[in-house]
């Protein structure tokens, strides 16, 4: 058996003994079977001489071979010593490998690595987690509905003279200035927004309620401390605004017509709020599964104790780079591959999630957690049940192994979950809907 030398905290090192007639009995081999198929000019093909064919393809043979048996002999060396590896070893070649001027027999490699570290749990049973419930209240209906009017709002022209009140849609030409210069987001024509909803500053809107269509007003706007041009931000502007057109908006009723044009199967007004209390139930028991668990994993990081690998820390701040700059790209960014991303950015966020990684794993195995199939099953029926072909969307899941994967890591998750608030010290805590959907009160 190999001797497993300890460095540093979690840091290895294995010598690794190869024989030399070993590795050249499999080099010897593997050029021979290139031979029997290798093509060259001035020969048939499979007579190129062996010496011809170990000139071309000799060093890239030897490299492979020595690359394929360390590994191995690695692989043999750290099952024999039962050690969990995390990452990949770095292999240096060891001197002195013979004495001088005797003859190699074997060649010794290094094998420098780290393992994975043991994971201290603490006793689940001190640790007080906040565990928040909801409710799907009938104002928190009241309020879909209205949305769901919004969404199919239409609207008609005013008249000439009628003032311009909220929930008008407004189509205005404007153009602010500061200290007499046109600045830059100033100007626009035919702009198109609506009176009321407060997409755009109090002030601004203040001045346009009340126009009528054709005519002109020029009005002071101080912008926010904190706006989000900072170029104006706290500064003052001298606006001139005038109004191109007006509409008004109709709102549908809420009748059986409207519940019959959102598809809903009772296409009554009770029906209607029935179905979007059963779809907004099941978006907070999502809610509330992800904050419960946040708050889980957040006591048993602080709860654990152990050693991170930094080979592991190391492969999940390449992954979190990658990531931010596939999303850069998807934003458009020019030369996303070359922006610069300090590894130090995603250090915290990486170094957490492996910790967390280690511990749910050893949770897990300790106390039997995995995903059971009728879990899985049930988890994928619940995702599939919000959509119009459920059992389309279920075969979607069951036909690719990482959407698969993905579903049974949350539902692992889940249990684990589960685990923790039955051990620990549980503080029930109501919040309403708006503040779990984050939403303003």
């Amino acid at each position: 058996m190999a001797t497993v030398e300890t460095l540093e905290k979690l840091e290895r090192k294995i010598t690794l003994s190869l024989p030399v007639d070993t590795i050249s009995k499999e080099v010897d081999a593997r050029l021979r079977k290139i031979q029997r198929t290798a093509r060259m000019d001035g020969f048939r093909p499979g007579k190129v001489p062996m010496n011809v064919v170990a000139q071309r393809h000799g060093y890239q043979v030897q490299y492979e071979v020595m690359n394929d048996k360390v590994g191995e002999a690695f692989f043999v060396a750290a099952n024999e010593a039962q050690l969990r590896v995390a990452g990949a070893p770095r292999i240096t070649e060891a001197t002195p490998q013979a004495d001088a001027g005797a003859s190699v027999t074997e060649l010794k490699f290094d094998a420098i690595f780290e393992v994975y570290p043991e994971v201290t749990l603490g006793d689940l049973s001190g640790v007080e987690i906040d565990k928040v419930t909801a409710d799907v209240s009938d104002a928190a209906i009241d309020k879909t509905v209205e949305i769901l009017r919004k969404q199919r709002v239409s609207y008609s022209l005013r008249g000439l003279d009628t003032a311009a009140a909220d929930g008008d849609r407004a189509t205005i030409d404007f153009e602010g200035k500061i200290d007499g210069e046109v600045f830059a987001g100033g100007k626009a024509d035919a702009f198109v927004f609506s009176l009321g909803e407060g997409t755009m500053l109090t002030e601004f809107e203040e001045a346009v309620r009340g126009m009528k269509v054709g005519e002109s007003k020029t009005f002071p706007l101080t912008f926010p401390e904190d706006y989000h041009g900072k170029d104006v931000a706290g500064k003052q502007a001298d606006f001139m605004v005038t109004v191109k057109k007006l509409e008004a908006q109709h709102m549908p009723d809420v009748n059986e017509a409207f519940a019959k044009s959102l598809g809903i199967g009772d296409a009554t007004v009770d029906g209607l709020r029935a179905d979007i209390k059963k779809n907004l139930e099941r978006e907070v028991k999502f809610r509330l599964i992800a904050r419960n668990k946040n708050a889980v994993m957040d006591a048993l990081v602080a709860n654990a104790t152990l050693e991170l690998p930094n080979s592991s820390v190391r492969a999940e701040i390449d992954r979190l780079v990658a990531g931010a700059r596939e999303d850069l790209k998807k934003r458009g960014i020019k030369d996303a591959d070359k922006a610069p991303l300090p590894d130090d950015i995603f250090q915290p966020q990486a170094e957490r999630r492996v910790r967390l990684g280690l511990v749910v794993a050893e949770l897990v195995k300790t106390n039997k957690l995995h995903a059971t199939p009728e879990q899985i099953d049930a988890h994928i029926g619940e995702l599939s049940a919000s959509y119009e072909k459920p059992a389309d969307v279920k075969r979607w899941y069951q036909g690719d192994a990482n959407r698969m994967g993905e579903v049974e890591a949350v539902i692992i998750e889940n249990n684990v979950t589960d685990f923790v608030l039955g051990q620990a010290k549980v503080n029930e805590k109501a919040v309403s809907f708006e503040e779990l959907m984050g939403q303003q009160a």
